[in-house]
């Protein structure tokens, strides 16, 4: 069987990309490892249009059914190899092939980790991976955030808005690679500390974290403590056959890779200005598949 659209990748941005095509009366098919991305281990999700509040796997589960109702088919399964012949495209799992005349990619992104002791134990019970999306749930409370560029500098000046104390953990002497209009604003800010030639070493606590390691023996008491030092795409499938820029998936303004007839949506590519949100993601699979569609009429 030869599928409209094969879509690999189970996330906020595969799922719209799948709600649109199958609206289209696409045949499509969804191939992920695991449906839902990283925003099904948000325990909350507040900044989702038009719901107040709503976990991750809650807005993923929703999703995937609104997606099944309007007809796509979804497998299971670990994508090892995508071949273009001819003008379709061969998908390869672990253990079955799949036929395309399209593709989008949409694996997402992997944070990274500190990988030190206490980090995986109290991953949702303090130590959390983006401001943006639970820095109000730490309001009046003492705040760590580990990252010395724009991106720990930006979650630092956001969680200062919520909580009582800041502290900024970088193991360098400066914020080099930070801009000078962040590093400035963190320093006029009265409630941020910066902790400079410090690294995290270990993450104590009891139900939740309360204490940081530091390596120079400091012991600093925390509620909550943000990891920004970056993500990391999930390219491998594609790395040999799609242009890359810094590591992610060049598109263009439709979503489409180097490679005709590839696209790509979601925190893998190079498009909303890398910001990496759930809305942000959702948008590209929705543009990417409104593409798909004109490309498919055309060629019909």
């Amino acid at each position: 069987m030869t599928y409209d659209l094969v879509i690999i990748g189970g996330g906020a941005g595969g799922l719209t990309c799948a709600l649109y095509s199958t609206r289209y009366g696409l045949k499509t098919l969804v191939v992920s490892k695991e449906f839902g991305g990283l925003t099904a281990t948000a325990d909350e999700i507040m900044n989702w249009p038009g719901t107040y509040s709503i976990s991750g796997f809650q807005l993923m589960q929703d999703m995937q059914e609104q997606v099944k109702k309007n007809g796509a088919e979804f497998k299971f399964g670990n994508v090892t190899k995508v071949v273009k012949e001819d003008n379709k495209f061969i998908v390869e799992t672990d253990s079955e092939k799949f036929e395309g005349k399209k593709v989008v990619y949409a694996t997402g992104t992997e944070h990274r980790h500190l990988g030190i002791p206490g980090e995986k134990e109290f991953r949702g019970k303090g130590i959390s991976y983006c401001a943006t999306c639970d820095g109000p749930f730490f309001k009046d409370k003492v705040i760590a955030v580990v990252g010395g560029g724009n991106s720990a500098l930006t979650a630092a000046l956001l969680l200062a808005r919520h909580g009582k104390k800041v502290y900024i953990i970088y193991r360098q002497s400066e914020f080099f690679r930070a801009e000078k209009h962040w590093v400035e604003e963190v320093e006029k800010a009265e409630n941020i500390e910066c902790l400079h030639d410090e690294e995290v070493l270990e993450v104590k606590g009891d139900k939740f974290m309360n204490q940081l390691v530091l390596k120079s023996g400091k012991e600093v008491d925390a509620d909550g403590l943000f990891i920004e030092i970056g993500l990391n795409p999930i390219i491998d499938v594609v790395k040999d056959i799609a242009e890359l820029e810094n590591g992610y998936i060049k598109v263009d303004k439709r979503q489409e890779t180097s490679l005709k007839g590839l696209y790509a949506v979601g925190d893998v590519t190079t498009n909303s200005n890398e910001f990496k949100q759930i809305v942000t993601a959702c948008g590209e699979g929705a543009v990417a598949s409104n593409s798909i569609y004109e490309d498919l009429s055309r060629s019909s």
